[in-house]
């Protein structure tokens, strides 16, 4: 099932390359349109976003933690990719209902054509980390390696939420102002700017409920430890995403023909 599914949306890709190509530039020029920096905000956003968190939180929690900066920016990077990469996946099939209306097109196309914007913008910003991470002393180990499995299986997790999110938004346009007081509370769940050490162990189990923090901590292992999380963690993040991915498929396969009725 899941090959026949994987073999289904490469060939769509390669049939519609062309529009997909478009969607993309499209999103990146509706994005900086008008802005003297352009792609630059993409780092300095980030950054400015470490620079007011250091100010804040470096003299209540940084003093007990060793790379208190990339251990702040771990955090701060990948929840910034979370974010972008939800948010604008929800509106992907609203913001081009007009195309969805006339086109006969797989309507995921225009969710992947966000999150491969995000991605870039994404990568981008870990150019920028890992030059901190020189300029913290931080040892660069095999470990860092690893690193391409979160950041895969987080790619994955963030488009199945995006499908749940964005045919939620169809037919239930107050989603997007829950889910911004949803993300200010998984801002402060994910032990972006604190250590849960000081935490009973139940409640550090909790925080593994929370997927963002999940992939968050393999970050900081690979990074900071230098040590590769074991199997049962591996498997952990594999679960969260394949879970969100499913849920994403089957409310596109459910509601795929009831989307155009309420663009």
């Amino acid at each position: 099932m899941v090959p026949k599914t994987i073999k289904r949306v490469t060939t769509n890709l390669k049939r519609n390359s062309f529009l997909f190509e478009q969607l993309v530039n499209r999103d990146f020029q509706q994005r900086y349109k008008r802005t003297a920096l352009g792609m630059a905000w993409s780092v300095l956003s980030p950054l400015m976003n470490l620079a007011v968190m250091m100010l804040v939180f470096s003299r209540l929690f940084g003093r007990n933690v060793d790379h208190f900066v990339i251990y702040l920016f771990s955090g701060n990077i990948v929840m910034a990719y979370y974010k972008e990469s939800t948010k604008n996946g929800m509106q992907s099939l609203m913001n081009n209902s007009a195309i969805i209306s006339k086109i006969n097109v797989p309507k995921y196309l225009f969710l992947l054509s966000r999150n491969v914007s995000a991605l870039i913008n994404f990568g981008l910003t870990i150019i920028i980390y890992f030059l901190f991470c020189i300029t913290d002393g931080i040892t660069f180990t095999p470990a860092m390696l690893m690193l391409w499995y979160p950041i895969f299986w987080f790619v994955v997790m963030n488009i199945g939420i995006g499908m749940v999110l964005s045919a939620l938004y169809v037919f239930f346009r107050d989603i997007q102002y829950l889910y911004d007081i949803f993300l200010t509370l998984l801002t402060y769940l994910s032990a972006i700017f604190y250590t849960i050490d000081k935490f009973p162990e139940q409640m550090q189990r909790f925080f593994l409920l929370n997927p963002v923090y999940v992939n968050i901590k393999y970050w900081r292992l690979v990074v900071i430890d230098g040590i590769i999380p074991s199997v049962p963690y591996h498997l952990l993040v594999a679960f969260y995403a394949l879970l969100f991915l499913g849920l994403g498929a089957f409310f596109y396969k459910k509601y795929n023909h009831r989307f155009v009725y309420y663009f």
